[in-house]
């Protein structure tokens, strides 16, 4: 009997952990990190059933080649991290050789943390384009109280962290919409860089872009240079809007006309769906509270849900 519990001792050890809330980054990753867990008890008990330890041998955890993978938590290194603004960070992650993600647009991918022992999992859309070579990048928001903030913190070059992915994304086809217009909020403006960039890229598709992108003060808009280069293309507009900038004079003349102050109300977006050269498919990534208001005001001014598409 004394071997029997022994053995059940082993066996219990060896059980896959069920992920706590926290791990899920709540995106609808396929699979999710539950997925993941059901897969690996099933597996557990099969191998149990047999009495066989063979058989969890192929659980892949983590994987050290390098290659993105949705099933498994790959290393990656880091090779800089940038402060944009006080709570923002810009962080670049090598990739071996010369390979590249290759992600499809707007595809997200999920960071795993361990915080005071605690597993975390959060969702981030690489800003870089798909397929840059040798690298991807990711803009990051620190919370004052989120664990994975904590973690985020922490990194410094030649840090390996653990990612897994690709998740989701747009399906994005050239020349397929007339206009599209991005309503992004702060760090929701990740998803609609890949998708701008690939169409500036690409000489053969027309789509225009109307880009809003909402921060809190001019200060706060991130990654200006790259977004004033983008808007010199002729199919290419973006849109300021700041909610705690009181007037329009202190910023610098080239801002002046494409920034409103206040919030991204139902008027304004109205106003902006009007100016729209073609009627607009309209991307949308924010808060959930954003989101959720960009929808209705969206409804408001006749744009039907086939017409948009939440990140």
């Amino acid at each position: 009997l004394q071997t029997m519990s022994g053995n059940e001792d082993d066996w219990l050890a060896l059980k896959p952990q069920e992920p706590s809330p926290s791990q899920c980054c709540g995106s609808g990753c396929k699979p999710c990190i539950y997925d993941v867990y059901e897969k690996e008890l099933a597996q557990w008990e099969r191998a149990k059933a047999k009495q066989d330890k063979s058989l969890l041998m192929e659980k892949k955890e983590q994987s050290n080649n390098s290659e993105l993978n949705p099933d498994a938590f790959t290393a990656f290194s880091i090779s800089s991290v940038e402060q944009l603004t006080e709570d923002t960070y810009q962080c670049k992650f090598e990739l071996p050789g010369n390979s590249s993600l290759r992600l499809s647009l707007g595809q997200h991918i999920v960071l795993r943390g361990m915080v005071n022992g605690l597993e975390v999992q959060r969702a981030y859309t690489p800003i870089s384009p798909g397929n840059a070579e040798g690298y991807f990048e990711v803009l990051m928001k620190c919370y004052e109280a989120g664990l994975m903030s904590q973690y985020i913190k922490t990194w410094k070059k030649g840090d390996m962290v653990f990612w897994r992915g690709p998740f989701g994304g747009f399906p994005y086809r050239p020349n397929k919409h007339g206009e599209l217009l991005m309503l992004a909020s702060g760090t929701g403006l990740a998803p609609m860089l890949p998708i701008l960039q690939s169409i500036t890229d690409d000489e053969e598709d027309e789509t225009f872009v109307t880009l809003v992108g909402c921060f809190r003060t001019f200060h706060k808009i991130y990654l200006k240079p790259l977004l004033q280069d983008l808007a010199r293309y002729w199919n290419i507009r973006i849109f300021y809007v700041l909610s705690q900038e009181m007037s329009l004079e202190k910023l610098p003349w080239s801002y002046q006309e494409n920034t409103y102050t206040g919030r991204l109300n139902e008027d304004l977006v109205k106003t902006i769906i009007n100016s729209c050269r073609r009627k607009p498919f309209v991307l949308i990534c924010g808060s959930s509270a954003f989101n959720e208001d960009m929808s209705r005001y969206l409804k408001a001014a006749g744009i039907e849900e086939n017409s948009c598409f939440v990140f």
